[in-house]
């Protein structure tokens, strides 16, 4: 294991640029069940690929303006949570700048602190 690296991160660099399928458990306009905000963008998991909590590991699929069920993309980029083993991945069809991705998972890493990893 890397020296000073989080379990999440080491799993999340595995799939940096690479295709991967979403299942979208939340969907673009779906409330959290806990901390009732929206998801702005689509939300979910890629199946069979556990997370150190014991979930599957998350990932926030971008740039589809509609609910989805799924969705299949490339690995973008990583947002790495500083203050939490809880690292996600941002899978889309297309490129998109740091200050993009930002932008739309705001309503959600705005309570972290974290780093976007290419």
């Amino acid at each position: 294991m890397e020296i000073g690296k989080s379990k999440s991160l080491i799993i999340a660099k595995e799939y940096l640029r690479k295709e991967v399928e979403v299942i979208i458990d939340r969907p673009l306009g779906s409330k959290h069940p806990e901390h009732h905000f929206v998801y702005e963008l689509n939300y979910g998991y890629l199946e069979g690929v556990k997370a150190p909590d014991g979930e599957n590991f998350d990932a926030y699929y971008v740039g589809e303006n509609k609910p989805l069920e799924k969705g299949i993309g490339k690995c973008i980029a990583i947002v790495h949570r500083k203050d939490d083993d809880d690292d996600k991945l941002i899978v889309s069809k297309k490129d998109l700048s740091n200050k993009e991705i930002e932008k739309l998972i705001d309503f959600q890493e705005k309570y972290f602190d974290h780093e976007i990893i290419r």
